[in-house]
């Protein structure tokens, strides 16, 4: 078992009177290895990361955050932060070093008259969801009600909303901010702008957002749900998605994918969230429900927060998990083929490969106008193995990145960082495209030592 202890970037052991005086000062909790507490706190969902740090710093107030920063800062540790936990690949976590933990910071306040929303940086979706539906409102925000909001809204943040409402990133207005440096600023179109750019689809690379303002929008029950159909039909059934979503109205976000039934029956299935009107949605998914022989037909209205809980169950915590993913070119015959194919092989049946189909809103902003570069790219393809038995680790690490690797000649080559699990060589330059050389850039201003490197990082130019 690792034994964990508190370690500069250097190796060395932090003086333990540096470490009480850190204590001391800090009001939230402040938890080392055998402290009450700390092994929950070193936990995420996905049991393929099993990472021991030497200090996990469980923030109170933006004020605790900058103590953590300058404590990192003064004894040279290694640093990570972590908001809900959720990223696949654990970038939440390190080892040794020092965790800025979020996770109590989670009010959220609703300022109907504005439709604006003030939200702390370790609130999960359903936090986000409890208080804007009591206003009839929603943020454009993810698929999975524990996914939190800061790591989800730093990488761009797609869901249920994106057609019609864009990016969570598109309902940003500012965001509160530690720098590197271990000042606290304020990010939006009028105060620091550049910064601002950065933060909306620049991951956690110019400093801790502590806060973030959102715009939120009229919607309280929405037309969604499933529809699963025998694993036989998936090609019918994948080439009709495709046809229905190219003319599909923005109020419409549909995501299909191949799976297996609760009972490990092979299928296919499509999901759907409509958030128009309720009649106009019954008769724009006419069509797609009255296709081929569904086994289930669970379409129904519902309250947006219960949409959004529906996939809880589908990330269950304690599992294993590994993913891969890629924008592909077009959702062509030839992709169906080869995602079908590959299913047939052995697997989990936990397993699930995913498309998701964006379009409308998000196209209509310029690639230049915020950090993420994704604007124009309809069809993403999530290959998401999950298993519950670690020595099947490696069986499933190889199926996903088999099909990763058949997906290349169809890919554009480009990627969400959020939904990666390995860190690959130049990566970050790949995700961001045309956007790379002004985010290194910006780096350099905030954080020229790359003190925020645990991370999809992007390193200073100088």
């Amino acid at each position: 078992m690792h034994a964990a202890t508190l370690k500069q970037r250097d190796g060395k052991n932090v003086d333990p009177a540096a470490l009480d005086t850190f204590r001391s000062e800090f009001k939230g909790e402040a938890l080392s290895p055998g402290d009450e507490g700390y092994e929950a706190a070193r936990t995420i969902w996905n049991a393929s990361i099993d990472k021991h740090p030497g200090l996990i710093a469980r923030c109170a107030s933006a004020s605790d955050v900058i103590r953590a920063v300058k404590f990192a800062r003064a004894n040279n540790l290694p640093v990570s932060v972590k908001s809900g936990g959720h990223n696949v690949a654990g970038r939440s976590l390190c080892d040794d070093g020092l965790v800025i933990d979020l996770s109590m910071m989670k009010k959220v306040s609703v300022d109907a008259g504005t439709r604006t929303v003030h939200v702390q940086a370790g609130a999960l979706l359903a936090d986000l969801d409890r208080e804007t539906h009591v206003h009839g409102l929603a943020v454009p925000a993810g698929v999975v009600s524990k996914t939190g909001v800061a790591g989800l809204t730093l990488g761009g943040g797609v869901g249920y909303l994106v057609r019609k409402y864009g990016l969570t990133i598109d309902n940003l207005l500012s965001c509160e901010v530690v720098t590197a440096d271990g000042d606290l600023v304020t990010a939006s179109a009028d105060a620091n702008p550049d910064l601002f750019w950065g933060l909306r689809g620049g991951g956690g690379n110019f400093g801790v957002v502590t806060s973030f303002v959102f715009r939120a929008h009229p919607v309280k029950t929405v037309l969604g749900g499933l529809l699963i159909y025998p694993r036989i039909d998936a090609r019918d059934v994948l080439r009709h998605f495709r046809e229905f979503m190219a003319t599909a109205p923005e109020e419409l976000t549909a995501y299909s994918a191949l799976l297996s039934t609760p009972d490990g029956v092979p299928a296919v299935g499509v999901l759907v969230c409509y958030c128009g009107d309720l009649t106009e949605g019954e008769r724009v998914l006419a069509p797609l429900r009255q296709f081929g022989a569904p086994m289930l037909d669970a379409i129904e209205a519902m309250p947006f927060p219960v949409m959004q809980s529906m996939l809880e169950q589908s990330f269950p915590d304690k599992s294993y998990n590994y993913w891969k993913s890629t924008f592909v070119k077009s959702f062509s015959d030839d992709v169906i083929d080869l995602l079908i194919e590959h299913m047939e092989r052995p697997k989990s049946p936990l397993t699930t490969v995913v498309i998701e189909y964006y379009g409308g809103a998000p196209t209509r902003v310029p690639v230049a106008e915020t950090a993420f570069p994704h604007r124009d790219h309809l069809y993403y393809i999530n290959i998401m193995p999950q298993w519950l038995e670690p020595a099947d680790n490696d069986q499933h690490v190889a199926w996903a990145r088999a099909l990763f690797d058949a997906l290349r000649p169809y890919s554009n080559g480009a990627y969400l960082p959020n939904f990666f699990s390995d860190e690959v060589p130049e990566q970050s330059q790949v995700a961001y495209g045309d956007n790379y050389a002004r985010l290194a850039e910006l780096k350099s201003k905030y954080d020229p030592t790359n003190f925020f490197s645990l991370n999809q990082n992007i390193k200073p130019t100088r």
